[in-house]
């Protein structure tokens, strides 16, 4: 049997009449568990996966909102012999990831396109969502072109990219009332306008490259301004990169209205401060890589401990970053190359949602990228992919995820949505009638039922672990596709809280 052959068991199945199994293939199509609190998710199903992903050799990232996921990853990568293979990245750690270094080496083709779709990712996945917007259209666009923009004039003017650079430029670029000074003696240079003056000396010194070389025939040719500048910027990509940064800037944004400009300006500039603010700004901007997304490739389990529940809104930006480079990455890489089965792992995964996600996980499968998102109920999704159709959204998002696990919950929308996944079945009812009259009377009848195999309020009186119950939780399990057992695609299972490998 192959090493990660896709058909070897992770979970065997057992009833009184057969066996089953729940193998690597079933594991690559998604997990999604819910549980209400204390329900045992975590230390029940979710514990199982874990060890069972890790002793069979998976890669992969962990997201984190607890303080105590770093300690419990780090058991469960002691208990399969994997300690070595655990790499945290978190503040004062050995290990560093800087996201605009690693862009910049994917592909120099795409720099700005790439860099600014991890950007946009992240500002929006972290939006407060408002359906009773009229206008978002437009805010995402000029937030869009905004990003573009910045990220090209600090390309063109110094050949590299930094978040300071970044931030200072979209914090200096003028109003439109303000005269700029030509020089230091009319008053301090800001650094849009450095960056503008360098970026126009370093197309000015490729033009002049450019216009010497010619020949001189063609030099006598182009003496007419408006030939020269046709052909120069079919000529000289910068120089045309410099002309729409020149529109951008001085024609449009500058000369929007003073309310509609500090939006944008302050939802990129907040973006860019808080990565600048420490431990993050160590972790993902200053230094050099230490780590990259390809390590889970060799067998890394890649931990960011910036738990939501200390580092808020920051830590969760962070880890949505990451995870998002993370993605694309795994998702470009050659399975005939390298056949090792990945996991994405989030708890409280409401935390981490972009609008990317269900078209990732569509082609997650064939990427060998098992995800596993554990959450409390439905409620926790609609909240968090708010706006308008919300419950479609979820509803197709979790519809890319092939197993669902149940615990007990109290949440009625989760209990019925579960209950209604689960189907209708026909039950046989019995009738029994007596009649007392001048004759005794007595009739029994069978006849047919449609009801729903688990009703939603069983999942309420489900076990939840712990001494009183001997450590194991009760859950239904759940997937699509070939049946499990007895014909059926749920089946109630036993998770031990004290699982070993």
């Amino acid at each position: 049997m192959e090493l990660f052959d896709l058909d070897r068991p992770l979970i065997e199945l057992v009833s009184s009449q057969e066996r089953g199994a729940w193998n690597i293939r079933h594991a690559l199509e998604g997990v999604q568990i819910f549980g209400g609190i204390g329900s045992g998710k975590t230390s029940g199903s979710g514990r199982m996966l874990a060890l069972k992903y890790l002793a069979g050799g998976f890669g992969g990232l962990v997201l984190t909102v607890k303080p105590d996921e770093k300690q419990a990853w780090q058991d469960y990568c002691r208990l399969t012999g994997r300690e070595q293979d655990l790499i945290i990245l978190e503040p004062n750690g050995p290990h560093r990831f800087n996201f605009l270094q690693y862009e910049s080496r994917q592909s120099q083709n795409a720099i700005t396109e790439n860099i600014v779709e991890v950007l946009k990712t992240v500002i929006r996945a972290g939006e407060e969502k408002d359906s009773g917007k009229s206008d978002d259209a437009f805010w995402e666009t000029a937030l869009d072109m905004l990003i573009f923009n910045v990220i090209d004039l600090c390309q063109l003017a110094y050949g590299k990219l930094s978040v300071q650079q970044m931030y200072d430029i979209v914090q200096t670029i003028p109003k439109s009332n303000e005269n700029l000074p030509t020089d230091e003696s009319q008053g301090p240079v800001k650094a849009f306008q450095k960056a503008f003056e360098a970026a126009r000396s370093r197309v000015t010194q490729k033009m002049d490259d450019w216009f010497n070389n010619l020949p001189s025939q063609k030099q006598a040719a182009l003496q007419n301004e408006v030939a020269f500048e046709a052909e120069l910027l079919n000529e000289l990509p910068e120089a045309r990169l410099l002309k729409f940064l020149d529109q951008f800037f001085f024609d449009s944004f500058i000369n929007l209205s003073e309310k509609t400009r500090s939006i944008i300006d302050f939802t990129f500039a907040g973006f860019l401060f808080r990565l600048l603010r420490e431990p993050v700004y160590s972790l993902f901007c200053r230094d050099d890589s230490t780590v990259t997304p390809e390590d889970c490739l060799r067998g890394k389990i890649i931990l960011i401990n910036l738990p939501v529940k200390i580092y808020h809104k920051v830590g969760r930006d962070c880890q949505i970053l990451f995870k998002y480079i993370w993605q694309r990455a795994m998702e470009k890489r050659s399975v005939a190359a390298n056949a090792r089965p990945l996991f994405l792992w989030a708890d409280e995964a409401q935390n981490f949602l972009h609008e990317h996600d269900a078209d990732y996980q569509a082609t997650a499968r064939s990427s060998r990228i098992a995800t596993v998102y554990i959450s409390q109920n439905l409620p926790n999704y609609y909240a968090c992919m708010g706006g308008q159709k919300a419950e479609f959204r979820v509803k197709s998002f979790l519809g890319t995820l092939g197993t669902k696990i149940f615990h007990a919950n109290a949440d009625i929308e989760t209990n019925k949505y579960a209950s209604e996944l689960f189907g209708d079945a026909y039950f046989e009812e019995e009738s029994h009638s007596v009649t007392v009259s001048q004759n005794f009377g007595q009739t029994k009848s069978k006849s047919l039922k449609l009801e729903r195999m688990v009703r939603a309020e069983e999942f309420v009186r489900l076990r939840t672990g712990g001494p009183l119950n001997n450590f194991r939780v009760e859950g239904y399990l759940h997937r699509q596709g070939d049946p499990l057992l007895k014909g059926l695609n749920h089946t109630k299972m036993l998770f031990n809280q004290n699982y070993q490998p």
